[in-house]
């Protein structure tokens, strides 16, 4: 029984280091790659170049730099808010978000496994957003996704954008596909 705790304790404690791994490595792909799209798509004011894209494929897919100064998809809902500076606004807003995450975190059973991966790729998504509005006021923003000879075109994103979607996909789609182990039966 002892022998069966232990394995579980371990067990429980790879899956949390693994979850820290898939936190800081999606962290680091989120700002090496607006690194690299305000490096190779800004003026030299450092305003977007909108000229310049990169195709990867064709009109469908391509990087080109958008800074966006409001929320997903362009929304101002700091305009609830109209005293409070954009910037403060949603680094309030971000830390909540992040704080209540972080408590649903807590809260899911060791078994949770796939509730929890998602739960990290939306705080991953989230830190690396704020981390852009409390150094740049601003998002980065640069994969650019359409149908040729449709538009409007889906609104340029980055990748802490695409964490926080398939956090939240894994989130709502998880409990109804997967059923969470039950825990090991003590004889």
């Amino acid at each position: 029984m002892n022998r069966e705790i232990v394995l579980s304790n371990a067990a429980a404690q790879k899956g949390n280091a693994l979850r820290l791994l898939l936190f800081a490595l999606t962290l680091g792909l989120d700002q090496i790659t607006k690194y690299w799209a305000r490096a190779h798509f800004s003026l030299p004011s450092g305003e977007p170049d909108y000229y310049r894209s990169i195709r990867i494929i064709g009109e469908w897919i391509q990087f080109r730099l958008v800074y966006n100064h409001g929320a997903a998809f362009g929304m101002k809902p700091q305009n609830l808010l109209p005293f409070l500076h954009p910037t403060l606004f949603y680094t309030l807003f971000s830390l909540a978000a992040i704080v209540v995450l972080i408590l649903y975190y807590r809260r899911l059973g060791r078994h949770e496994t796939w509730l929890k991966s998602g739960v990290v790729l939306i705080l991953s998504g989230a830190a690396g957003n704020l981390i852009d509005r409390m150094l740049l006021h601003k998002v980065t923003d640069f994969i650019d996704v359409g149908i040729v000879g449709f538009y409007p075109r889906w609104p340029t994103f980055n990748v802490a954008d695409s964490a926080v979607c398939i956090g939240v996909g894994i989130l709502l789609i998880a409990p109804i596909f997967l059923k969470p182990r039950p825990p090991l039966a003590h004889a």
